[in-house]
């Protein structure tokens, strides 16, 4: 750990985590996603590290670095994905700051021993591909490239965080252009950087299936249904809502299926023909017998240490929660099954249906015990930041194997970043509450709060149950046939005004694309590698720049926002 874990990397890690976290609250309640900071992270921390220690410093150390950095972001989105929905069931006064930080601590402890479980089988055993955790690698060898790097990030950040205040602040730049009057629709191109980015950032065949469900869910039901006299406009609004929800909800179900129990399967047989091969006189050398039992030891200090912390995290949520001892328990097993299906998906897909994990469990929660709606909201939100943070981690490890980044260290960086990331993911969600209001969270609104908004549905009660089951359907059996059907449920789902200024996002990045190709086409060939990697972390940096710099200056617009209302 000697050099990996310093202390000016804790120092420079927990400020970029408590700017990421606060950053990645705003994007998940604003866009109804979280694109994952891990890329943006390790740029960041590459970049710091150089300009704190005038370039001595290991790529060892820019890496736990930048895992302090990344932890804090996929604790914002578990409490952001599930907690506002409660806001919009008329219940967010019953909740306190102390009760999301108990939530989001007790799930990051989950996820934290989950992850020590299950790294040596995902990473070393598996081998499983953690695509971003490998690009993070990647990008800490290749980001060695001088002062301009930060130059780019903090350039775009300013430009991103002076539009915010124009906008938002002193009211210069209106919020919509080019809107049309189209009944049921929200037509229109949202002024933001940080849309435009995201677009960027999401990539072009996952964008175009984003905004086909777009356009299905708008013009497709919101539109043609009344026109065709099937239903009333807010009768199709609710169909088309219903039926993005389903979608997703059906992709995360087939996650499972498709990939996650026949990984069970296979672990369980293939861990009963080790048994069995271990119970046959092999005429072991003692050189493997003592490493059978190192390995041994090993296991019962990692089955201690997950049994210590369930222990903590269950008596802490039933006193803060006001769960019942037996609810507790059952939350974080549920959560720690959960963070193994998270690990894999992650590792296959990049994808972390943590929201879907934790609507199941609380699907069972309620299916078993007599509990209050409030408190379902605190079991879907504890599941989802253990699947966020185990997904996180488990990137992380697999950058750290790329690198050779001793992993205590690493988990010791994520653990920092975990309670960094409860404490302010708490805060800020508890600032625009108290700064917007409820009414400012739902599909619509100012803060479109998708999963969140899915998750008070299935609460509640779903509105057009027909619609939500076809979209349930339709998710699980595209899924399985390898389509995108996440991008597609959530483009059905959000309003059309969000969706068409992501889709310019990535329309931006296609003609860039096509100029920089005639750029690269009249280089010599051996200049042509280096310099269409350059132009990759160029618009990397920069789409990471501009989505930085809008939330956390939206972060502070709330915050000036909310001393203001006190202040009166």
């Amino acid at each position: 750990m000697k050099g990996q874990l310093t202390v000016r990397g804790i120092l420079i890690g927990c400020v970029g985590c408590a700017v990421i976290t606060a950053s990645s609250v705003y994007v998940v309640l604003k866009m109804g996603a979280l694109p994952w900071p891990i890329i943006f992270a390790a740029l960041l921390s590459l970049f710091t590290l150089k300009a704190a220690s005038r370039g001595r410093f290991t790529l060892n150390e820019a890496n736990v670095t930048h895992t302090v950095m990344s932890s804090g972001a996929m604790v914002a989105g578990g409490l952001a994905f599930t907690i506002p929905g409660a806001w919009m069931l008329g219940l967010g006064e019953g909740i306190s700051t102390l009760q999301l930080v108990v939530t989001a601590l007790a799930g990051s402890a989950v996820g934290l021993a989950a992850s020590v479980a299950f790294r040596r089988h995902f990473i070393q055993d598996a081998h499983l591909e953690y695509p971003l955790g490998q690009a993070a690698a990647e990008t800490l060898k290749a980001g060695n490239t001088g002062g301009r790097t930060g130059a780019k990030l903090f350039g775009a950040f300013g430009c991103a965080a002076l539009w915010a205040v124009l906008r938002d602040g002193v009211k210069l730049i209106p919020s919509m252009v080019a809107q049309l009057p189209i009944p049921g629709v929200v037509f229109g191109i949202y002024a933001s950087p940080m849309m435009l980015a995201v677009g960027f950032l999401v990539g072009t065949g996952a964008m175009a299936v984003w905004f086909a469900g777009a356009v299905i869910g708008s013009f497709g039901i919101v539109v043609g249904a009344p026109a065709l006299g099937l239903a009333s406009t807010e009768a199709a609004q609710q169909v088309a809502s219903c039926l993005g929800m389903g979608c997703m909800m059906g992709c995360g179900i087939a996650v499972i299926v498709r990939d996650i129990i026949p990984l069970g399967v296979r672990t369980v047989t293939r861990k009963a023909e080790q048994a069995a091969r271990a119970s046959e006189p092999l005429g072991l050398t003692a050189v493997m017998g003592g490493a059978r039992q190192s390995q041994a030891r090993m296991a019962i200090r990692n089955s201690g240490a997950v049994i210590l912390v369930f222990a903590c995290a269950s008596v802490a949520a039933c006193i803060a929660l006001d769960l019942p001892f037996g609810v507790s328990v059952a939350a974080l097993a549920c959560a720690f099954v959960a963070c193994a299906m998270s690990a894999q998906s992650v590792g296959q897909t990049s994808i972390d249906p943590m929201e879907i994990f934790g609507l199941i469990a609380l699907f069972l929660i309620a299916l078993a015990a007599d509990v209050s709606e409030l408190q379902l909201f605190f079991v879907a939100a504890l599941v989802a930041v253990a699947c966020g943070l185990a997904g996180d981690v488990m990137n992380d490890f697999k950058a750290g194997a790329v690198l050779g980044t001793d992993p205590r260290a690493q988990w010791v960086g994520q653990g920092i970043g975990a309670v960094i990331g409860s404490v302010v993911a708490a805060l800020v969600i508890g600032v625009l509450f108290q700064a917007y209001g409820a009414d400012a969270f739902g599909p619509g609104r100012e803060f479109v709060s998708a999963q969140a908004s899915v998750v008070a549905t299935m609460v509640s009660g779903v509105p057009n149950m027909p619609a939500f089951l076809i979209g349930a359907v339709a998710g699980f059996a595209l899924y399985l046939v390898r389509f995108p059907a996440m991008m597609l449920g959530l483009g059905i789902y959000l309003p059309f005004y969000m969706s068409l200024t992501a889709f310019l996002g990535v329309l931006v990045k296609l003609v860039v694309d096509v100029f920089h190709k005639r750029k690269l086409a009249a280089l010599p060939e051996e200049e042509r590698a280096s310099r269409e990697r350059s132009y990759q972390d160029t618009g990397l940096i920069l789409a990471s720049g501009l989505l930085g710099g809008e939330s956390v200056m939206g972060i502070i617009l709330a915050l000036l926002l909310t001393g203001a209302a006190f202040l009166s």
